[in-house]
């Protein structure tokens, strides 16, 4: 798991540094892999809007750029870049700047031009095809348009972070999501935890009149929420999103695919998006595969499943390998106007096997096995909803569609102080025992 320090910060107030943080959470059983400090080595790199492009006078493959760097005068830089247009904004690395690798950028001539700096790549400032797509890791990185001039690069693009990776037992998929680290830290420091519930009002329940859920079995899917999202315009994310999402570990790929992504990492819940329009009769239907059936999921190889195989079907088909990946034929595209949104809990067994037999394994096929929170479905779906309206994505369709046949009944258990005493070796009173549980949201009587 990869916690990004700035976005913890967000949910708890830390006061002691990554370093301290991260001995800490390894004596609650958190074991570091290790910390990573993105963008150490990055100075003096900041946008830049490409005003001109002129023709070099002795080169055919490179050409001159006047960029607007929020200084006095333009900067001449000479590039070879074949994705370089007038009117992008693009990160210019200045005279004496440095690179990701420690690279250092002095004033040169290229055929008798002098360039007074350097427009970057992805992987010039430390990001590779992993995380963004491998034409801006390899040509000039692009921002939106209307991103101002003379802005650090650095801090636009969330690399003044700190990421600290985590290494999770299975008995601790709570901690495979910013907001269960952030509870840790806010037992280990006795400070609140901050949450953003969503106001969501489920009423009228416009949803109903264009999605129907059936679960055939419960017992491997005990709980499935779905919302529906219409005059949906997908976009690249805002850099605020594509940022946590790098920090993450996950490549940004659209704004729906993306939100879906986001509230995974924070909330710990997998979620996945449908093309809507694609979904034959409107329908969801939770089911064992047929023998022989046939999905090609999203990364394009095409499967033969069998009847041990859990499926999300159409009132025709398979869409999506339940709680592993999705398929092709309802895949989330530019074309895409209205989305259907799956929050659910699939059983960590059937997922497990699933994912070893097809040897497929995936962010949410890690977070199932382990398992989710069952409570927690509705919350995700409402907090995607709320930040789709935010980024002004598309609107909301009023209501949730909640089949839940088994509502879960929290247990009780009986906790004996001396016996932790004994188990721990420590004197911990009772009085501190209840404080620590309370803050780690359990409820105690």
């Amino acid at each position: 798991m990869r916690v990004s320090w700035q976005w913890l910060k967000e949910y708890v107030d830390i006061p002691v540094g990554p370093e301290e943080l991260a001995e800490k959470l390894t004596l609650t059983g958190l074991s570091l892999a290790g910390m990573h400090y993105m963008g150490k080595e990055i100075e003096k790199v900041v946008t830049g809007k490409i005003q001109k492009i002129n023709a070099h006078p002795k080169a055919d493959k490179l050409v001159i750029c006047l960029v607007d760097t929020g200084q006095e005068t333009l900067g001449q830089i000479v590039t070879g870049a074949p994705n370089v247009k007038e009117g992008q904004v693009v990160p210019v690395a200045l005279e004496g700047a440095r690179l990701a690798g420690g690279m250092v950028i002095k004033p040169a001539k290229f055929r008798g031009v002098v360039s007074q700096g350097m427009l970057c790549s992805g992987s010039e400032l430390g990001l590779t095809t992993d995380i963004i797509p491998a034409d801006q890791a390899h040509g000039i990185l692009v921002f939106p348009p209307d991103t101002p001039s003379g802005q650090e690069v650095k801090t636009l693009l969330g690399l003044d972070d700190v990421i600290l990776e985590l290494e999770v037992t299975p008995n601790r998929g709570d901690c495979l999501s910013m907001l269960g680290v952030a509870r840790e830290a806010a037992a280990i420091f006795k400070q609140p935890l901050r949450l953003q519930i969503p106001e969501v009002n489920p009423q009228p329940n416009e949803i109903k009149e264009y999605v129907r859920v059936e679960i055939e079995d419960a017992a491997l899917c005990s709980r499935y929420v779905a919302r529906l999202f219409k005059q949906v315009k997908v976009t690249p994310s805002p850099l605020w999103i594509q940022n946590r999402l790098r920090a993450g570990g996950v490549r940004p790929i659209n704004n729906i695919v993306d939100l879906t992504n986001y509230v995974m990492l924070e909330l710990g819940q997998p979620l996945h998006a449908f093309d809507y329009d694609r979904l034959k009769e409107g329908k969801i239907v939770v089911r064992k595969a047929k023998e022989g059936e046939e999905l090609v999921s999203l990364d394009g190889v095409n499967r033969t499943l069998n009847s041990d195989r859990l499926v999300i079907a159409d009132a025709k088909e398979p869409v999506a390998l339940a709680g592993v990946m999705g398929g092709h034929n309802t895949e989330v595209t530019p074309e895409t106007s209205t989305v259907l949104l799956e929050a659910a809990y699939f059983h960590p067994h059937t997922i497990r096997r699933t994912s070893q037999i097809l040897n497929l394994r995936s962010e949410s096929s890690q977070r199932f096995e382990r398992g989710v929170d069952i409570e927690g479905c509705a919350l995700a779906a409402h907090r995607t909803a709320q930040l789709l309206q935010h980024i002004q994505a598309g609107e909301v369709v009023a209501g949730i569609i909640d089949q839940y046949p088994k509502p879960f009944t929290p247990r009780t258990i009986l906790l004996k102080t001396g016996r932790v005493n004994f188990l721990l070796g420590v004197k911990i009173p009772a009085e501190e025992t209840e404080e620590i549980l309370s803050r780690l949201n359990f409820q105690v009587q």
